[in-house]
């Protein structure tokens, strides 16, 4: 394992960072999708509606997927420690 095997732990590093981010985020926006919807059928033009309901869910998401946010974490960082004598040499 040497130099060139440094755009793997990137491409890694960077396919962790969009997984943990779309666990959080596309239940927030189906949220925002629907309430956004219902505002648009009953002409309800309030922003708290849009808000409250994006917010609650972003914020259960963190919360039932932390644990697994905070593994899949754990996990890519001790790879990359672990691999780290074998990029120097």
């Amino acid at each position: 394992m040497g130099p060139e095997n440094l755009g793997d732990f990137l491409r890694e590093g960077l396919f962790v960072v969009i997984i943990i981010v779309a666990v959080v985020l596309v239940p927030g926006l189906i949220v925002g999708l629907i309430v956004a919807t219902f505002q648009a059928a009953t002409q309800i033009n309030e922003q708290t509606l849009s808000f409250l309901p994006r917010l609650i869910i972003t914020l259960l998401c963190i919360l039932v997927f932390g644990p697994w946010i905070i593994n899949k974490l754990v996990t890519y960082s001790k790879t990359l420690f672990m691999n780290i004598p074998y990029l120097i040499s």
